[in-house]
């Protein structure tokens, strides 16, 4: 499966939506620039219900497998901020790589701003978990 567009489970769209319009951004450049950049994505994203959502495509609390135009390999979950844990590999949606994965299908090269510079970043395997509580609320 690959797509030039994001796949965002309807609920998650909602909520990611609120999380970005209350982050208020950041003084970060860098960023700044990944979430406007998701932000902008959003807008053309494809939006599904749950029965119709991909398997594969990277989501709140999926276990990714990514890997670098550098060479180096890193499992991470993609957490909503509150849940955050750079020890435990918990990388909140709102940081640049959090932002730069979100929405891809596992099999897509994404390429993004990085304070580090322009890389290339490959999702190699995307494992869907259970969603945080949170979204468990009404629309």
């Amino acid at each position: 499966m690959n797509s030039n567009n994001l796949i965002v489970e309807k609920r998650e769209y909602v909520f990611l939506k609120r999380l970005l319009n209350l982050s208020g951004y950041s003084n970060d450049n860098s960023v700044k620039k990944s979430l406007e950049k998701l932000s902008s994505e959003l807008q053309l994203a494809l939006i599904v219900d749950e029965l119709d959502m991909p398997r594969g495509v990277i989501r709140f609390n999926s276990l990714v497998t990514i890997e670098s135009s550098d060479g180096w390999q890193r499992k991470i979950q993609l957490v909503i901020p509150s849940e955050r844990n750079f020890e435990l590999g918990k990388i909140s949606v709102l940081t640049p790589i959090g932002a730069a994965l979100f929405g891809y299908p596992e099999g897509s090269t994404v390429e993004w701003e990085f304070p580090g510079g322009t890389k290339k970043i490959f999702i190699s395997e995307v494992k869907k978990q259970p969603l945080p509580k949170v979204l468990d609320l009404p629309l």
